[in-house]
């Protein structure tokens, strides 16, 4: 897959009326477009910005539906000929995976709108969000969390504390998979996070970063989807628990629970659109695809959700969280301060090697 190596200028944000980037919608459009996420707070945030305005807009009836991510019900579809999703919010590394297997429409992004203040929206889009297939909509992380109640003395304040099972005891939350857990883990056993991919790389490295999850490996309660993680630590059936940035802050900020957000380590991404191969509303969903990724959609998206808008021109526009008076700059993954042991994840190690390591990492599992 040829990326799209993009330059981001500096936009200043203005202001706009929801649908003014859009391009006009068309007659002879589908009138019910299926939109894929992940559901919980994420989907909310996606149909507050995006879903309400554009079926104010055009009049298309949204079906949305969740998934666990991956690419494997995006392939079948493909397969089988039989494209029921339209358009699927998808991680980075699946996005480039599915590209190269001929699974999604390529998209012009010469047809995305431009940014608030008329910037062009390949200058406007920060570097290295468009691609052959996909339009990024959000930057997202992986953090731990704990229940601060559930915490008397010394709180956790690294990545290896959410290791040391000896100073806290008690179950750990992970996600069921490879991904992410291997960077932890490496972090945790002291490789910094600028070296952890070169580290991950090595075949001993791969050995390290599994002996430090058989530590722990016996206090895990593995979870799949992104709502189950607040959900342990408010069950109490987990002390800490990894989880997506913006599911704990809206299990703070909208459901007063106690819990607080450790930076240190965490692995960050991107997720974006992708219009799966032979969708049959593919012309909606492009027009859908147009309208969320515009400066306001992106930009509204962040006051529902502490997930960082894809573009320039929506930073300035990001404010208070939609009913409380709390800034969401400082709760975004890129805000300086939450950046300084930050992994990016390395799509392109994980398009290589997530096969390879998801095998060995379910035989790890099955142990």
């Amino acid at each position: 897959m040829k990326l799209t190596k993009l330059l981001a200028s500096t936009a200043v944000g203005a202001a706009i009326a929801f649908g003014a980037s859009s391009a006009a919608f068309a007659d002879g459009h589908a009138k019910e477009l299926t939109v894929v996420s992940w559901g919980g707070a994420y989907t909310k945030s996606q149909v507050e910005a995006y879903h309400k305005p554009f079926i104010a807009k055009t009049g298309v009836n949204i079906k949305s539906e969740d998934y666990n991510g991956g690419i494997a019900e995006i392939k079948a579809q493909v397969e089988a000929g039989n494209v029921t999703w339209d358009i699927v919010d998808v991680e980075l590394s699946d996005a480039i995976r599915a590209c190269d297997e001929g699974l999604l429409e390529t998209i012009d992004h010469s047809t995305l709108p431009a940014g608030a203040d008329g910037t062009p929206a390949k200058e406007d889009f920060i570097k290295g969000t468009l691609y052959d297939c996909a339009v990024a909509n959000i930057v997202w992380t992986t953090i731990f969390a704990y229940d601060k109640s559930k915490i008397t003395g010394d709180a956790p304040k690294t990545m290896a504390d959410f290791f040391d099972t000896k100073k806290w005891p008690g179950k750990r939350g992970l996600r069921k998979g490879a991904k992410v857990n291997l960077e932890f883990a490496l972090i945790a056993d002291g490789v910094p996070a600028k070296d952890v991919y070169s580290v991950l790389a090595t075949p001993e490295g791969v050995d390290r970063a599994f002996a430090k999850l058989d530590t722990i490996k016996g206090d895990v309660v593995w979870w799949e989807a992104g709502a189950q993680p607040p959900q342990l630590l408010a069950d109490g059936e987990v002390l800490m628990t990894t989880a997506y940035n913006g599911r704990i802050f809206n299990a703070v900020a909208g459901e007063g629970k106690p819990f607080e957000i450790v930076w240190d380590g965490h692995v960050w991404d991107l997720d974006l659109w992708v219009i799966p191969k032979g969708a049959k509303n593919k012309d909606t969903a492009l027009e859908f695809l147009k309208f969320s990724t515009g400066t306001e959609p992106l930009a509204k998206q962040a006051s529902f959700i502490s997930y960082g808008p894809a573009r320039k021109s929506s930073a300035p526009l990001v404010g208070k969280y939609h009913n409380k008076d709390i800034d969401m700059g400082p709760q975004m993954p890129t805000a300086p301060e939450n950046l300084t042991n930050a992994v990016q994840n390395n799509f392109e190690f994980w398009a290589d090697n997530a096969d390879q390591l998801n095998e060995r990492f379910n035989a790890w599992l099955a142990k």
